[in-house]
């Protein structure tokens, strides 16, 4: 019996994503099974019943879900964030998950400087706005997204500071990055904040009044990692006291619709998270999720696994 590969992408990947998938399950044997904008839980239910691996992208992956997918072994999620999927349902279920890491990142670090540009220039309105050469930018996490990010604002004339308690300074050094001591030095030091950090218990709401406001004038934060890092309570602070300070993010906060009405020309989200979204980077997350299934159903390969 062939080995059943279900895509449920409430949001679907590119057409060349899924014919990656395709074709790599074809040449393995495997069956390929798609639900593309799917509207109701229930579908998904159904659909996961007898699969052996599941391929997802912002798709919320519940304990019910993994308990209802009687065959499953892998669950491979196309990008960065796993924070959708119930980790500890799937390891007490003896599913493995896996992220797909660095697939993303270079179109994460572009949408980046995209809304970067935007706002310097005042959101392109006519005024004299401000160039990013010679402003200092720092890497809050240096991961995949970080190193690009660098690269990048090197490109601009940047002066690019990082912290990464898990990322020696030589790496960083060796990167043309000047590492930091502290949050709190670098928050204090920098004209740009890239926030580039997981959604853990230990980041949720990491980024609070306290640390914000002692940001230099006109600083600018710009999230492209999850809104949940963000206290929204201290950025609703923050506005208000500093109308020179700049909010952008590709994942809108809760409060989005107050932040745009009291402060709109400080802030900035696009309508929905924009990362990932460019055919290059879907491809990437799409056939690296086939592959590393096949990797793991036919020789047990655990490269990604992020739950244990």
């Amino acid at each position: 019996m062939s080995r059943k590969v279900l895509v449920a992408t409430e949001k679907p990947f590119a057409k060349d994503a899924v014919i990656g998938i395709q074709d790599a399950c074809k040449k393995q044997g495997y069956d390929c099974i798609l639900l593309e904008k799917y509207a109701d839980k229930a579908d998904l239910l159904n659909a996961v019943a007898e699969v052996d691996a599941l391929i997802i992208r912002s798709d919320k992956i519940t304990r019910e879900v993994i308990e209802h997918a009687r065959n499953l072994k892998i669950v491979v999620r196309g990008g960065a964030g796993y924070d959708n999927v119930d980790l500890a349902a799937a390891t007490e279920n003896k599913v493995v998950v896996m992220n797909t890491p660095g697939q993303n990142s270079n179109a994460v670090a572009e949408l980046a400087f995209g809304m970067m540009l935007y706002m310097a220039r005042n959101k392109f309105n006519g005024k004299s706005g401000s160039e990013l050469k010679n402003k200092s930018i720092g890497i809050h996490a240096y991961g995949n997204v970080g190193r690009n990010i660098a690269r990048i604002a090197q490109g601009f004339g940047m002066t690019v500071c990082a912290f990464d308690p898990f990322i020696s300074a030589d790496v960083m050094q060796a990167d043309g990055v000047k590492p930091m001591e502290s949050v709190e030095e670098m928050y204090a030091t920098c004209d740009y904040i890239s926030l580039n950090l997981p959604l853990i218990e230990a980041t949720r709401k990491a980024i609070h009044y306290n640390l914000m406001k002692t940001m230099k004038k006109g600083a600018t934060i710009v999230n492209t990692a999850r809104k949940e890092i963000v206290c929204e309570d201290g950025l609703k602070m923050m506005l208000a006291e500093r109308p020179d300070f700049k909010y952008i993010s590709d994942i809108a906060p809760v409060c989005a619709d107050e932040l745009m009405e009291k402060f709109g020309s400080q802030c900035f989200f696009t309508p929905k998270k924009m990362g990932a979204q460019t055919g290059e980077a879907n491809v990437n997350a799409g056939v690296a999720a086939i592959n590393q299934i096949i990797g793991y159903l036919e020789k047990g390969i655990t490269t990604f696994q992020v739950n244990k």
